[in-house]
């Protein structure tokens, strides 16, 4: 019965990943959270306590362009791991695509992750931030905003390490980077 289920598994996840090139990022959040291997947060910009930061006119207004963060988070185990890598080949077949620009690439202590940005060099649709780890499993965000620049992407950052959020309600995602 465990072959069957891991022989379907692997079906479904090539199928996925065949059809990923036609498949938003969107899209694959809204499929991925019904998957019980990840766990799935939706979080408003006010979560991040920016309103009570002492922040420049500059950094309110990039402050001010965030709406919201979506996340999915795959956390490995033994039993998951073909899973995972059709989970992680799918994503990094979406974020190759042309709608797509890679901003930088960074080594964490979590693992290998990327920063990606959709829209033009004047107006950004959405900032990805993708990381994974063979061992504990992968981390997939994306920033939302309105009119939001690749300048006001670094007030935003600087506007983050002013605000007092203490990650209160993110308990499970601290778990999953920790192992």
């Amino acid at each position: 019965m465990k072959k069957v289920y891991w022989v379907l598994v692997m079906v479904l996840g090539f199928t996925i990943s065949s059809c990923s090139s036609e498949q938003s990022l969107q899209q694959y959040f809204i499929a991925s959270a019904e998957n019980p291997n990840f766990m799935s947060f939706d979080l408003p910009s006010s979560l991040l306590n920016l309103e009570k930061a002492e922040l420049s006119e500059t950094q309110k207004k990039a402050a001010s362009s965030l709406k919201k963060l979506n996340i999915l988070a795959f956390q490995k185990k033994e039993h998951n791991t073909a899973d995972y890598e059709v989970q992680k080949a799918a994503i990094k077949t979406i974020l190759k695509s042309s709608d797509f620009s890679e901003l930088m690439k960074m080594n964490t202590s979590f693992g290998k992750a990327t920063i990606q940005l959709k829209g033009d060099d004047d107006t950004i649709d959405e900032i990805v931030i993708y990381g994974d780890n063979d061992e504990k499993g992968l981390i997939l965000v994306r920033v939302l905003g309105d009119d939001m620049n690749p300048a006001s992407f670094v007030q935003l950052i600087q506007a983050m390490e002013k605000s007092d959020f203490n990650g209160k309600g993110l308990e499970q995602l601290g778990n999953l980077i920790k192992g």
